[in-house]
């Protein structure tokens, strides 16, 4: 019995310098067993468990995967290698604790389906089943062996599986049943015979074909036929529909699921009698596959994860993870992070995401939504985010499904009717599309679609609305963000503009009401392009991202002023060429570090830039760093430990980066690691000090080792001296002041060698 398997441990907090994931895992599609361990394939990565320890290991572009994105698994046991292959055609295999990735099918410019559906190993092999037709891999060369193109007249075919009986190859197609002798020149059509449609094998797809205790058996339709010499009898069927099948220790797993839902996994012996059939609503509900051992059945269920089934037990075994990938806003409060998972398209229109609220505290993932709230059945496409500071509960706005509150103790509160309005032509669409809390603790709620969209839930409760005095064809008002002036700054999306509005001194007196329209062109506010999203800097400057870059609005103070106030477009600095900060790249998040820097997500990878945006210090993308896509939605920082939350369209990672937020004063200063162990090579944290304090490490008689100074309340130092030697053992001070030198602390460094 494994127990205690359903929650583990979330992986801690990365060095700085180094990545995370938070990848879901609730969902199975594979699963393998070998050398003492079970693999299981999700559709975004692969996490093992140890048949020793129980221990759970999760592999992932972050652990040297190749890509996010996962197709089938298959592993031999002769050569102890586990193969990989990605959606994208892409292939890995692991080998003890080598990863080798052969590019050669993805990179293969052949016209037609290069879709990897299962994994067939033989002697050292890997026989893919493929939509083009069987690909070889030579598995101790690691390298393409051969392609069989096996249709008819040697056309393309997509082969749904493989196996052999020792004299034979029998390939199942969408053609039928295909046979070939293993001496035959495989790579000749003609050398593979129809099966289908004579001596009592049923004409028409074949959708899979197994070996079990020498016997080959074919599933056609929804039924199992056996191979009797040369002929072919009916050997399982039930009514049900079929998923998958798989042999394992010579039993035959059948994955079932009816229209209703109803699922379940009937084991068969090498007979064709009913060993057992495993049955349990809420646990197994979309089985994918399932394989056999002596101790118990490993089912990979694509809503409940792997779950392992022994006597009578069912026990779900997943690392714990958000059940799905984010396409909302992030946002971190106090040290919890918060990540809404819903989505609308490009012309904001509702995608029905139910997968609701991720979030991630002390180091351990709650999944807010429908699967363990029933009231949020009716919540769908949450999209943005506030937290009250007041209380720290979570707002949630919905694309449809009105404003939800998440209080201590994961109260759940919805508002809708009474306060909210309907959008204009769907009056049961509730839309919140942005949310944020200004300085008097006012809440203000983007009403995407009503009449009066503009709304503000005071502190005391009472709710107020406001008409916006621009024409807006949708009323389509979106993320809000609060800068110093309590002024609102609004996104009108769709091409609308941002709205700036100024309550004056009462939200109740609509007198002294102050708005202002930013869009592109001179004169009009200068926006570089339609606007998608809005920052606000550690100088109080309005960052604006559009569809065309950036615009900067370095005078919020005084746009109501005569004189105005427009954006302006920052040069970036990029070698010996210079250009408008992101000209050309759709900037869909911004969000600023403890340093005052800018990271940007685009449709191209993620960007940082320095805090006035004329120079780049990063740029990651799928190619130079684990980034799981380059198709990032969403951006935050954690101010306290300076990690970076990206929410691409792979799922959520994040990169400890070096800022963190400083305080007015250095008192708990923090050294991470102390001592430094033998052999570290890694950045070493100096936390807690003033803003951009100037920190200096010495030895205890006063001479001078380093030099440098923080990125908002955090010193980076890499252990070497100012002429890049490595130092010795011993103990090290650390004096920190700002650029006045009155605010002083200091601190103390162990260096231990070998």
């Amino acid at each position: 019995m494994l127990a205690g398997l359903c929650i583990t441990a979330q992986q801690p907090l990365p060095p700085i310098g180094l990545w995370r994931e938070h990848l879901p895992y609730t969902s199975a599609i594979d699963v393998a067993a070998g050398n003492g361990k079970l693999f299981c394939a999700t559709p975004y990565s692969l996490f093992t468990v140890s048949r020793e320890d129980n221990s759970i290991e999760r592999w992932s572009r972050i652990t040297g995967l190749s890509e996010t994105g996962i197709s089938a698994i298959g592993y031999d046991a002769a050569g102890d290698k586990l193969f990989i292959a990605y959606r994208s055609s892409n292939i890995d295999i692991i080998h003890r604790s080598d990863i080798i990735n052969l590019p050669d099918v993805k990179r293969d410019n052949i016209a037609g389906d290069k879709t990897i559906y299962a994994v067939y190993p033989l002697q050292k092999d890997f026989y893919l089943s493929t939509g083009l037709g069987i690909i070889v891999i030579n598995g101790e060369r690691y390298e393409v062996k051969d392609t069989w193109f096996i249709g008819s007249g040697g056309s393309q075919v997509k082969v749904n599986g493989l196996t052999s009986d020792g004299s034979f190859f029998y390939a199942a197609t969408e053609q039928g049943l295909k046979k070939a002798a293993l001496t035959a020149s495989l790579a000749d059509p003609a050398s593979w015979v129809q099966v289908s449609g004579s001596a009592g094998l049923p004409a028409g797809s074949c959708r899979n074909v197994l070996t079990a205790q020498g016997r080959v058996i074919a599933l056609v339709h929804d039924s199992l036929f056996v191979q009797n010499g040369s002929s072919w009898s009916l050997f399982y069927e039930d009514g049900w529909p079929v998923i998958s099948t798989a042999v394992s220790e010579n039993k035959i797993t059948i994955c079932q699921r009816r229209p209703s839902g109803e699922s379940r996994v009937v084991i068969l012996n090498a007979d064709g009698t009913v060993s057992r059939i495993l049955a349990q609503p809420g646990i197994i509900a979309f089985p994918r596959k399932a394989i056999t051992e002596q101790t118990g059945t490993w089912i990979a269920d694509s809503l409940k994860g792997l779950v392992y089934h022994t006597g009578s037990a069912y026990e779900p075994i997943r690392p714990n993870s958000p059940d799905g990938i984010a396409s909302g806003e992030l946002t971190v409060y106090n040290d919890v992070f918060y990540a809404a998972a819903g989505e609308v398209d490009d012309n904001w229109n509702p995608r029905f995401n139910t997968n609701g609220v991720y979030r991630l505290k002390e180091g351990v993932w709650t999944n807010i939504n429908r699967n363990y709230f029933s009231k949020l059945d009716t919540v769908p496409d949450c999209i943005t985010l506030a937290i009250d500071p007041a209380d720290e509960a979570a707002w949630v706005g919905s694309f449809g499904g009105g404003l939800l509150r998440i209080g201590a103790g994961l109260s759940l509160d919805i508002i809708k009717q009474g306060v909210l309005a309907p959008a204009a032509g769907n009056p049961g669409s509730y839309r919140v599309a942005g949310l944020a809390f200004d300085q008097n603790r006012s809440l203000w709620v983007s009403n995407y679609g009503a009449p009066q969209p503009l709304l503000a839930r005071k502190s005391d409760g009472a709710w107020l609305k406001f008409s916006v005095p621009f024409f807006l064809s949708e009323n389509q008002l979106t993320q809000i963000i609060v800068d110093d002036n309590n002024f609102k700054w609004i996104v009108a999306a769709k091409g609308g503009g941002v709205i700036v509005y100024d309550a004056g001194a009462s939200l109740e007196n609509t007198g002294d009401d102050r708005w202002k329209l930013f869009t592109t062109g001179a004169g009009n506010g200068n926006l570089p392009g339609e606007p998608l999203c809005l920052a606000k800097d550690k100088s109080g400057f309005i960052w604006v991202g559009t569809r065309n870059g950036i615009g900067v609005i370095q005078c919020p103070g005084e746009i109501f002023t005569a004189g105005g106030c427009e954006a302006i477009w920052p040069v970036v600095e990029a070698g010996n060429f210079a250009g408008y900060l992101f000209n050309g790249e759709q900037v869909r998040s911004i969000a600023v570090d403890g340093a005052d820097r800018k990271w940007v997500a685009t449709a191209n990878g993620v960007w940082l830039t320095g805090a006035t945006g004329q120079e780049v210090i990063y740029r990651f993308t799928e190619d130079n760093s684990p980034l799981l896509s380059n198709d990032v939605k969403k951006i935050t920082v954690n101010g306290k430990t300076g990690e970076v939350f990206f929410a691409t369209a792979k799922g959520i990672c994040s990169f400890r980066s070096t800022a963190t937020e400083g305080g007015g004063t250095s008192q708990d200063i923090l050294v991470f690691p102390n001592p430094v162990p033998p052999g570290y090579t890694g950045s070493i944290a100096i936390r807690g000090v003033v803003n951009n304090a100037i920190v200096k490490i010495t030895e205890p008689g006063g001479r001078l080792v380093y030099q440098t100074r923080a990125l908002g309340g955090q010193a980076v130092w890499d252990g070497r001296d100012y002429r890049g030697r490595r130092i010795s053992s011993g103990v090290y001070l650390v004096l920190i002041s700002d650029e006045e030198r009155a605010e002083k602390a200091a601190g103390k460094i162990v260096f231990i060698s070998k």
